[in-house]
C-alpha cells in the first residue's frame, strides 16, 4: 500500500513540475515578447517621415536642358527636362549591352521628363550631374567620382561598380506641368 501511495505521490510531482515548467516557459516567452516590442515598433517611420511620403513638384520653371533636385524621404531625387538630343541619346542603346537592360520608355511617363533617385547604387554616393558645370561621365548622365560609376542619360548604368541602374521612384503628374512623388 505504501508502494502504491509514493508512486501516485510521485506521478503528481511529475505532473506538477511539467506544469511548473510549463507555466514558467509561457510566462518567460510573453515576457521577452514584451520585451523586445518596443524595438520592433521603433523600427516603424516616424509621423515626419510619414507626412513627407509624397511631395508635389511644380516643373513649370524647369527649362529644356535644366535639372532639379527636390528631396522626397530624405533621399534627393533628380528631375531633368530633357533635350531631344538627350531623349534620341537614351533610346538608341542596345538594351541588350547594358548591365542593367532597361529601356528608356520604361523608366519615363513623359520622354522629355527624367525623375530617378539620385543614389548610386553601388555604396549610396550621390552622383555628379546636375549641375551644368559637374561632370556628366562618359554617357552625358551622371558620374559618380567615388568609384567611377558612369550613368547615361536615362540613369542607367553603363560603367564602373554600381549593380544596377538608378532607381525610378512611384510618381505621376499631377497637371500638364506638375508632379507627384510617392
Amino acid at each position: 500500500m505504501a508502494d502504491t501511495a509514493n508512486a501516485r505521490q510521485g506521478v503528481e510531482d511529475q505532473s506538477k513540475r511539467d506544469f511548473l515548467y510549463l507555466a514558467a516557459g509561457a510566462v518567460g516567452a510573453v515576457g521577452a515578447a514584451a520585451a523586445v516590442w518596443p524595438m520592433i515598433d521603433s523600427l516603424n517611420p516616424s509621423a515626419d517621415v510619414l507626412a513627407l511620403a509624397s511631395i508635389d513638384v511644380d516643373l513649370a520653371p524647369v527649362a529644356v536642358g535644366q535639372a532639379i533636385t527636390v528631396t522626397w524621404r530624405g533621399k534627393p531625387v533628380f528631375i531633368r527636362h530633357r533635350t531631344e538630343a538627350e531623349i534620341e541619346a537614351a533610346r538608341s542603346v542596345d538594351v541588350d549591352d547594358l548591365v542593367d537592360p532597361q529601356p528608356d520608355e520604361a523608366r519615363v511617363i513623359e520622354p522629355q521628363w527624367l525623375v530617378m533617385v539620385g543614389i548610386c547604387t553601388h555604396l549610396g554616393c550621390v552622383p555628379l550631374g546636375q549641375r551644368p558645370s559637374d561632370p556628366k561621365g562618359e554617357y552625358g548622365g551622371w558620374f559618380c567620382p567615388c568609384h567611377g560609376s558612369h550613368y547615361d542619360t536615362s540613369g542607367r548604368i553603363r560603367r564602373g561598380p554600381a549593380p544596377r541602374n538608378l532607381d525610378v521612384p512611384t510618381y505621376a503628374f499631377s497637371g500638364e506641368s506638375a508632379i507627384t512623388i510617392g
